[in-house]
């Protein structure tokens, strides 16, 4: 027997998308408590954010419809005629040919055809098309939790070396293809260099690595940004922060329940603001909020502002935020395991503070960060006897 589909209300879509902007609840509570796959929720989510500007422009716009209400039927009944005609002709021609090809016509994403509509046009078997990803059980969240811990042990591991890792401290042997899916989710890979099995997507391109061989001197000369997953009990976050290569000070930073570039950009922005200027080169890796186009197009946005990738798999290009993250975790997430977003959020801003003004580090002449980003010699605490 077939599950019917559910058709959910404006209403409905729209209080699931609210809560998701509150950031009280992780994407998985939310889809859990509502019953709706959390891909739905970040759809909801990102419709909402990209359309709430419309809302004021239709109160001062002139009520058109009522207007031309007479003159548009009739265009429109036309137009409605035209398009039955080219819709049987579509379908006709649709239907022949490699039906592989028609498969990858279908859009699961699509918010105004459904998956079954989509199929019945273009002559496709809906029970042929590749499942949807599973949702994350609280088994799944821990396993997710220890993954995270031990990629920072050994982050040269991949779902091998994992495995056994698990089966051996944990006593859990879970299969690699799981595994797989779970650091897929975590956004945990194994950082070794990889062949270039493929180019980059349309409107991705990848920037050279520009600091082989720089010498870094001053303050706001490089910045770097990275993402890492952040666990929790019910659920999970995901954390990107700016931080400048030469004082080892966080900029910005900015906690999201989902992995997209708008986060991205906030935190950008809000170093921008903090510095009070763009940097000089902006070195990112080669993830795809990094070569996105609203990305390529914020950096360009800042005159003379030069972009910086790293290479396939070069973890150690950006070796500065990667022992940012180690800290961070070992310090204060792991040990606090926050239950909320915004319990996260508040612990996590703290413990960047301290990080900036309290922590000195030996390669800047134990001065913290922010001494060494101000300019501002290390004082010491010790006088001779």
């Amino acid at each position: 027997m077939k599950k019917p589909r559910r058709n959910h209300s404006a209403q409905f879509k729209a209080r699931i998308a609210m809560e998701a902007l509150r950031g009280i609840k992780t994407v998985a509570e939310i889809a859990a408590e509502n019953n709706v796959h959390p891909t739905m929720v970040t759809r909801w989510k990102t419709e909402l954010t990209e359309g709430a500007a419309d809302l004021f422009e239709r109160k001062n716009a002139p009520d058109l419809e009522k207007r031309g209400l007479e003159k548009n039927c009739e265009r429109l009944e036309r137009k409605v005629g035209q398009l039955v005609i080219e819709k049987e002709w579509m379908e006709k021609k649709c239907r022949v040919g490699d039906r592989s090809v028609r498969k990858a016509l279908v859009d699961p994403s699509d918010a105004q055809l459904s998956l079954r509509r989509q199929c019945a046009l273009l002559g496709v078997n809906r029970n042929r098309l590749t499942p949807p990803e599973p949702r994350a059980t609280i088994t799944d969240l821990r396993i997710m939790r220890m993954l995270d811990e031990l990629h920072l042990r050994f982050p040269t591991f991949g779902t091998r070396g994992l495995r056994r890792l698990l089966k051996r401290e944990q006593g859990l042997n879970v299969g690699r293809k799981r595994l797989r899916r779970l650091m897929r989710l975590a956004h945990i890979s194994a950082l070794r260099p990889r062949p270039r099995t493929s180019a980059p997507g349309k409107g991705h391109r990848i920037y050279p690595y520009l600091l082989r061989g720089v010498d870094v001197t001053r303050p706001n000369q490089v910045w770097c940004a990275d993402i890492t997953y952040i666990p929790m009990p019910r659920g999970y976050c995901y954390l990107v922060a700016v931080m400048d290569w030469y004082s080892r000070k966080v900029l910005g930073w900015e906690l999201s329940t989902t992995m997209d570039t708008a986060f991205c950009l906030r935190a950008f922005r809000s170093a921008v603001a903090t510095a009070g200027r763009a940097p000089e080169i902006m070195n990112t890796d080669q993830g795809s909020q990094f070569t996105s186009t609203d990305w390529i197009r914020e950096m360009k946005q800042h005159e003379g502002l030069k972009i910086s990738m790293d290479g396939t798999g070069r973890w150690v290009d950006n070796v500065f935020i990667e022992r940012l993250w180690w800290s961070l975790k070992y310090e204060d997430v792991y040990l606090k395991s926050y239950e909320t977003p915004r319990e996260t959020g508040r612990g996590v801003g703290a413990w960047l503070e301290r990080y900036n003004t309290e922590r000195p580090h030996s390669s800047i002449g134990d001065r913290t960060p922010d001494e060494a980003y101000f300019g501002i010699e290390a004082e010491s605490k010790w006088r001779a006897a």
